[in-house]
């Protein structure tokens, strides 16, 4: 089952996937997509913490789906329309209350801070915005007949904006802003803002939906819980899996609202939870889920007994055995109230999602454990904050940072861009280009020019498995040679970019580049479900002493790049031909954990051919097209799994191939014949190559 979906325009394929937080976002009020069969082959997170990790144990998801939900009472009637309810999963059922026009091009719209993407737009806050527009004044969804059910409209629209970034202090969260406009006649007093999940906090590379299971087994929604913790002046309700699933799930997500405009000075946040579709329970009379807009608006406007969170004690502490109270529980947090909302007029709640990985080796939820998650929810308030440095909503002496009169959000230092990189690979080695755009990037807050240098990063050279990245080079600018440096800040080791320089620029795809850099005796054809190989270029600048602040460095994920070094496109005169690994044994190094994630590659290959393999009896075992300038993996799962949709690039001349026969089985062991048929010319090479299992 795709994401839901209630109209042939609902867009629900857009996720975030500049920062390690891969979120999927609709235009229709919900957040996640549905854990099924499809959930590999759709190659698209719910909300997946760390996106980008190298590592599959730490690639967790914690939801399936969440959504808005807003609350009101206008003219003495209370109505709360939500995205997505308990039990909710496709149209015309109860709880997808908000809908976009019935238009293909009212879609998600993408923006970018990035000055080098191609949906690079001034206007945009993050590296990756998602802006989408909804409404709950329908009652039968748009373009067809279908009524949406127990839906009384409070009369609204909302704009979200969804923001994230790949800094490193920034790049386990994402910031969603919600500006709700009152569409009616009449005031709506006392609004609230909530947000909803079915939280389930799990490892697809461990536990899955296939039908044998992954690794660790089916998945499971019945093995987590929910806790509502304080930090500083920070409310977060979190969730996570009770025992971390042997080390692939030992991740927290958390809900926190960052503010708003237009809520009243004492505004409370709330949270609740309940078990999945249980309106009564014997065991938890406390948590039961809302049928009603009545029982929900209740939810809205006040707290949870928070003395009775299932798992903990009355003074927060993890009970002996918290294993007890494992559910599928919801998460739920709302703020409010909101100053009377009148005819035209909107107000904006501001929440973050935010993840973190499980800091040291404490078995239970302990304060120690959150460490990473807080320090995360406090990079998203800071940021949001902006200039309001002390959060009071003031613009106080010595905050207007940009000088323009304002409170700003989302106004904070930031290191240049990463430059625009094109990786070439070719039999043991990858050169590596880029231009030279992060030279001409300013300072955010000073308006310089504070570019300092380069640094070249590869996946991890050695086996320490808690490595992201290895630093393969660093080049900055020669403090003899440039004028505009200052001689008070030193970074780097002035190398200058001599070595790096082309003597002229090269020209690929469209675009030039200035620098190139080769790296030599890489290993050919691995694939990143065992670690692959991966590049990226970063910029950093001198930072900015006298504010005491360090050299900033921009992420490696804004420009990295998989790729699979090997034999580039063989000369019509080439006869050479050959596999590896040959013998192919069952197990090798690079193969997954199933039967669909094996491969062998076949090199020396022209840019158009025709590979034909058969048995030693003469049966056709299975015939693989290969287009050098098309190619790009998509029918191995290996080279595909795990990625969400990362760059990759090839090196032409060589095709992958996944051991299964035309008709998806595995092959058997045995000696198997090959021909490779040059399709621009007919000439045929052959070979053959061992299966050992």
């Amino acid at each position: 089952m795709p994401p839901v979906r209630q109209t042939s325009a609902d867009d629900s394929w857009h996720f975030t996937s500049e920062g390690n937080l891969g979120l999927t976002v609709t235009n229709f009020g919900v957040f996640g997509r549905q854990f099924d069969e499809s959930y590999a082959a759709l190659n698209q997170p719910s909300c997946v913490y760390k996106l980008n990790s190298n590592l599959p144990k730490e690639q967790v998801e914690h939801f399936s789906y969440a959504g808005v939900w807003v609350g009101g009472i206008r003219n003495g009637i209370v109505h709360v329309s939500t995205g997505i309810t308990d039990g909710s999963f496709s149209a015309g059922e109860p709880g997808l209350e908000f809908t976009n026009t019935a238009s293909a091009a009212d879609t998600v719209q993408t923006r970018s801070s990035i000055l080098t993407s191609p949906l690079f737009d001034p206007s945009a806050i993050s590296h990756q915005d998602l802006i989408s527009d909804y409404s709950d004044t329908n009652t039968v969804l748009p373009g067809t007949s279908t009524l949406i059910p127990e839906h009384d409209p409070l009369g609204i629209s909302v704009h979200q904006e969804v923001y994230c970034w790949n800094y490193s202090y920034a790049d386990a969260f994402a910031i969603l802003s919600f500006t709700v406009t009152n569409l009616e006649d009449s005031p709506i007093e006392d609004l609230y803002v909530a947000f909803w999940a079915d939280a389930s906090v799990g490892n697809m590379n461990y536990t899955n939906y296939e039908p044998g299971g992954g690794p660790g087994g089916r998945w499971t929604w019945y093995d987590n819980l929910n806790n509502f913790v304080q930090n500083g002046d920070q409310k977060l309700a979190i969730t996570y899996d009770e025992d971390g699933d042997n080390g692939w799930a030992e991740s927290y997500m958390a809900f926190t609202v960052l503010g708003g405009e237009g809520l009243v000075d004492s505004f409370t946040v709330n949270y609740h939870q309940w078990p999945w579709n249980t309106s009564s329970s014997m065991l938890y009379p406390t948590w039961i889920m809302p049928l009603d807009d009545e029982e929900r608006y209740a939810k809205m406007v006040t707290p949870g007994d928070y003395a009775v969170i299932p798992g903990y004690d009355v003074y927060g502490n993890p009970i002996d055995d918290p294993g007890e109270a494992t559910h599928s529980w919801m998460l739920f947090l709302s703020c409010g109230p909101f100053e009377s909302l009148g005819p035209g007029e909107s107000v904006e709640a501001v929440f973050a999602i935010v993840c973190g990985r499980w800091a040291g080796n404490y078995r239970d939820d302990v304060p120690e454990r959150r460490t990473n998650l807080m320090l995360n929810a406090e990079w998203a308030q800071t940021i949001y904050n902006g200039e309001d440095s002390n959060g009071n909503g003031v613009l106080d002496p010595d905050e207007d940072l940009n000088g323009n009169g304002q409170l700003d959000h989302y106004v904070f230092p930031k290191p240049p861009p990463s430059p625009r990189m094109a990786v070439v690979p070719g039999d043991g080695e990858v050169t590596l280009y880029w231009d030279s755009s992060a030279e001409a990037a300013f300072d955010s807050l000073t308006g310089k020019l504070d570019f300092e240098g380069y640094r070249i990063y590869s996946s991890p050279k050695t086996l320490d498995l808690g490595e992201e990245y290895t630093l393969l080079a660093q080049f900055d600018l020669d403090y003899d040679l440039d004028p505009f440096d200052d001689d008070s800040s030193l970074i780097g080791f002035n190398t200058g970019f001599s070595a790096i320089q082309m003597e002229d620029s090269v020209l690929i795809d469209g675009l030039y580049y200035h620098y190139s850099f080769t790296n030599e005796g890489v290993l050919n054809g691995w694939p990143s479900v065992a670690g692959g190989l991966y590049y990226a270029i970063t910029a950093y600048d001198r930072g900015n002493p006298q504010n005491n602040l360090p050299s900033l460095e921009s992420s490696p994920l804004e420009n990295r790049v998989y790729t699979y070094p090997g034999t580039t496109p063989a000369a019509a005169n080439d006869m050479r031909v050959g596999v590896y690994p040959n013998p192919y044994r069952v197990a090798a190094s690079w193969d997954g954990p199933g039967a669909t994630q094996r491969m062998i590659w076949f090199q020396y290959l022209p840019a158009q051919a025709e590979i034909r393999i058969y048995t030693l009896a003469g049966d056709l075992v299975d015939t693989i097209h290969h287009d050098s300038g098309s190619y790009d993996g998509s029918d191995v799962d290996l080279i595909g799994s795990g990625s969400f949709g990362s760059r990759t690039s090839f090196s032409g001349g060589e095709h992958a191939w996944d051991l299964l026969n035309s008709n998806n089985q595995e092959i058997a062991t045995g000696l198997y014949l090959y021909t490779v048929e040059n399709l621009s010319n007919g000439n045929v090479k052959t070979g053959t190559f061992l299966v050992i299992k």
